[in-house]
């Protein structure tokens, strides 16, 4: 196949087209700077600019669109042109050019409402309350997506929390604020969660792709399958990085409305880095949330590859291989 694979310069994206690549597919990439991935053939752009979105699907077979506005602030209106008027531009330009598959890259986030998700399936995305402008726009998106489930035979994927070597969005930045005292544990740190190493959620998505013709319409969940306390989670990164994990805790329910009073306050007057603390990431502390597997490996007849313990080795052997963080 031919296969458009959009934001491939960050670290599930590039995953997926390396796995592309690598059994023989004919890669295209779509992403404002370079993707890094050997093979693939990258088209420059974004994928709010339809000139740029139409020379990057002319020809394709397949389309899998991870490209997205990913923050916990930022000015509302970058959410919507990016997560749900990029997606639509993207979707337009994939019919015209008769793609026959769409795999939308979604988030468990799309119907987390704030309370615990407890061995739950897909549940249906609700941009009306979820929670934070990224949920609400990966939730709006997911149904326009779903919506065009026809022609093109579309699948929505929603793999939780994405970590490994690499990763910037989860992993240095709980090193980070570990290694400066700045990373509490909200009650007793044992809410239940759910993971996805790297290389699971990419080879996941590539079956949902393979599957498409079977499964189209659906929605489904993408995690290792191993719950793990947020307390050990967090412990395990920092082992990995070389950074003493966090032991001081902080109420949840203090930390939720320090959450609401700094996005108050980010709105305002905007920092430089992610908010130290919003109530959507109180949430996610404090919450449990882990998901039932079993029709998602079932029906994309797919099983992870990578235990958690040993994505915990691959990312200390990274850090070591780097002379640490």
């Amino acid at each position: 196949m031919t296969v458009l694979v959009t934001g491939a310069s960050g670290l599930l994206g590039g995953a997926v087209a390396r796995v592309l690549v690598e059994r023989g597919e004919d890669v295209r990439t779509l992403q404002r700077r370079p993707s890094g991935v050997a093979g693939a053939h990258d088209v420059a752009g974004s994928v709010t600019d339809a000139a740029a979105v139409a020379r990057a699907v002319e020809g394709v077979d397949a389309v899998v669109h991870l490209a997205a506005r990913v923050s916990l602030a930022g000015p509302r209106a970058e959410f919507d042109a990016v997560n749900v008027g990029g997606t639509t531009t993207l979707l337009d330009a994939a019919e015209r050019a008769g793609a026959g598959r769409f795999v939308q890259v979604s988030s468990p986030s799309v119907a987390h409402g704030g309370s615990s998700l407890v061995g739950v399936g897909a549940q249906p995305a609700d941009p009306a309350h979820a929670r934070g402008d990224y949920a609400r726009t990966k939730a709006a998106a997911e149904l326009l997506a779903l919506d065009r489930d026809g022609a093109m035979h579309v699948v929505a994927v929603r793999p939780h929390l994405v970590w490994g070597p690499g990763d910037t969005q989860l992993v240095e930045r709980v090193l980070d604020r570990a290694a400066r005292g700045r990373l509490p544990l909200l009650d007793h740190g044992a809410a239940l969660i759910d993971t996805t190493y790297v290389d699971n959620a990419a080879t996941g998505i590539v079956a949902a792709l393979d599957r498409a013709p079977a499964v189209h319409g659906r929605a489904y969940v993408l995690t290792n399958g191993e719950p793990r306390t947020v307390a050990d989670l967090l412990a395990g990164i920092c082992r990995a990085g070389g950074v003493r994990p966090p032991a001081w805790r902080v109420p949840a329910a203090l930390a939720r409305a320090a959450g609401g009073a700094v996005e108050a306050a980010w709105r305002l007057r905007p920092g430089t880095d992610e908010p130290p603390m919003t109530r959507f990431l109180a949430e996610q502390l404090s919450t449990a949330h882990w998901f039932d597997q079993r029709a998602t490996r079932a029906d994309l007849r797919w099983t992870p590859a990578v235990t958690l313990d040993e994505g915990f080795a691959r990312l200390a052997a990274h850090y070591r291989e780097r002379g640490g963080r």
